[in-house]
C-alpha cells in the first residue's frame, strides 16, 4: 500500500466518521424531542436534528472538495 493510498484510506475514515457523529447527533435530538415535556428541551431538539442534518450533508462534501487532487 502506497502512502497515497494510506492518506486516501484516512480520510475515507473521517469522512465516515463525521457521518455517524451527524446520525447520532440526530438520533440524540430525536431522542430529546420525543422524551421531552416541555417546550423548550424540544426546540432545542428540534434545532440539534436540523445542524446533524447539516453536518451530514455538507462537513463531508466540503472536506472532499478540499481533499480532491488538482488535475
Amino acid at each position: 500500500m502506497t502512502e497515497a493510498d494510506k492518506l486516501a484510506q484516512r480520510r475515507w475514515m473521517v469522512l465516515v466518521g463525521i457521518r455517524l457523529a451527524g446520525v447520532a447527533g440526530a438520533l440524540l435530538g430525536l431522542i430529546l424531542v420525543a422524551r421531552a415535556h416541555d417546550f423548550a428541551p424540544k426546540i432545542l431538539g428540534v434545532a440539534i436534528i436540523l445542524s446533524a442534518l447539516v453536518m451530514i450533508g455538507l462537513v463531508p462534501r466540503s472536506l472532499a472538495h478540499r481533499w480532491r487532487t488538482p488535475e
